[in-house]
């Protein structure tokens, strides 16, 4: 593949909580690929509700279907206001779907949802919830920069509160961006299960990426050619480990992908 591909891994995994009490992983994430344009696509179903894991992975299966779709059509659109249109006019859809799907009981499977949008010319972003996006883009000093995207306002000041697809509402609380930056090679969507490890605060108190841990996220896809199996396995055990697990006990997600070089 050319240099406009991606390398797409990631996965969730239930927390100790979930794995202690025999509860189902309520994470979830998936991708697509359509050309050069790819999806990514976690969600977060609420802990409190009972079909919260059925709704989190119904989530990321729309994500990647609409906005597969909806990108398809735009995807030689100018970065803009025409990105914004598209990823609202997707998350519309996704709604109407997710609320038909489940009918009369949408509250039980109440979840978070966060996507990306990869095009050759600009990144698409939407999301509603806690969930959060890191970008590896450009060198300073040899280091590889890290940006951590705006996440979604809380539903209230005085509240962490999360907001649902399911929430009333919601659509207040929607957040998209468009950024076009020809030096993005890393993308790493998440939930807040990995908030502690994968983040850290400045002195501002504003969340910024924790660089080793992205660093280390994304250097174990660089390599060429498919995923091995021992990458996969390697995530798993980060996922699972003491040392995040100690830091959150919740369940855990990670997809990332990295920007195929002309070598790989």
């Amino acid at each position: 593949m050319g240099g406009h591909g991606w390398r797409i891994h990631g996965m969730s995994v239930e927390g100790y909580r979930h794995r202690r009490d025999g509860l189902p992983c309520q994470d979830a994430c998936a991708h697509a690929e359509e050309g050069p344009l790819a999806v990514l696509a976690v969600a977060d179903g609420a802990g409190s509700r009972p079909r919260s894991d059925e709704g989190s992975r119904l989530a990321v299966e729309l994500a990647a279907e609409h906005f597969v779709r909806r990108a398809g059509e735009a995807v030689h659109s100018a970065p803009g206001k025409a990105v914004h249109d598209l990823l609202a006019d997707a998350y519309r859809e996704i709604t109407m779907a997710f609320l038909e799907t489940t009918g009369a009981a949408a509250g039980d499977f109440a979840t978070t949802l966060t996507v990306v949008v990869l095009t050759r010319d600009w990144l698409g972003h939407l999301t509603v919830g806690d969930g959060f996006v890191v970008l590896r883009a450009g060198v300073e000093d040899g280091e590889p920069q890290f940006h951590l995207l705006p996440q979604a306002a809380d539903a209230s000041e005085y509240s962490n509160e999360t907001v649902f697809l399911t929430s009333p509402d919601a659509a207040r609380w929607v957040r998209t961006d468009c950024v076009s930056d020809p030096g993005i090679d890393g993308v790493l969507l998440s939930t807040d299960g990995l908030a502690q490890a994968a983040l850290s605060r400045s002195g501002t108190g504003a969340p910024t990426p924790n660089p080793s841990f992205a660093d280390a996220v994304f250097r174990s896809l660089d390599g060429a050619g498919p995923v091995s199996d021992a990458a996969h396995d390697n995530l798993a055990a980060l996922l699972r480990s003491d040392r995040l697990t100690a830091l959150n006990a919740d369940d855990k997600t990670l997809l990332r992908a990295v920007r195929r070089t002309a070598r790989s």
